[in-house]
């Protein structure tokens, strides 16, 4: 069968998602899933901040706003959609798993133990190991109640993931070999 370029634009583009909690390396697999499949990085994180920035407030009083005005969430996750319904983009997301399973080809879950992020946060941050712990938690106290109490999200229930690393003793080399060979998988289905 001859395939025109005509068919290869009609084809849905892929949408991957990649997610976890702070210091689990869901940025770090997105950025390099997204190189090398050549695919567009889009980060809410990075929203999120760039929200607190323009509003002269760091992320953490930014989550005590966002746990009394819903808006903030909303307008995060309307741009993860937008993002998504372009299509070839891996969205590097907390929440995205959940919201944007009806678009995505791939979900993928990475996780450690709390001390083990806290410690990639503390050296990524340049911070202490207790500061960035605190950070860590205060964050995921707060997304928990928002996402539950906005769209009826359990983040601890990881079903709605294709696939789900533990990032505790596999390495950053491993889990982009893992996640790639998904990918591909993927890809070859289509």
């Amino acid at each position: 069968m001859n395939t025109s370029s005509s068919d290869k634009d009609d084809r849905r583009k892929i949408v991957i998602i990649i997610g976890g909690p702070p210091g689990s390396g869901k940025s770090t697999l997105a950025k390099k899933i997204a190189e090398l499949f050549n695919l567009r990085y889009y980060s809410t994180g990075h929203f999120y901040r760039k929200i607190a920035s323009e509003r002269g407030i760091d992320p953490l009083e930014l989550d005590k706003i966002a746990e009394k005005d819903p808006s903030i969430d909303h307008e995060v996750d309307a741009l993860a959609r937008s993002e998504a319904e372009k299509g070839d983009v891996v969205l590097d997301t907390h929440v995205g798993g959940w919201l944007l399973k009806d678009l995505s080809d791939l979900s993928i879950y990475v996780t450690a133990s709390l001390e083990t992020r806290a410690r990639r946060v503390a050296e990524r941050d340049k911070k202490s190991f207790e500061e960035a712990l605190k950070e860590i938690i205060s964050r995921e106290q707060s997304m928990k109640k928002r996402f539950w109490e906005y769209y009826k999200v359990d983040i601890n229930d990881l079903s709605v993931f294709d696939l789900v690393i533990n990032t505790e003793r596999i390495d950053i080399d491993l889990m982009i070999e893992i996640s790639a060979i998904a990918v591909k998988n993927i890809l070859l289905r289509r």
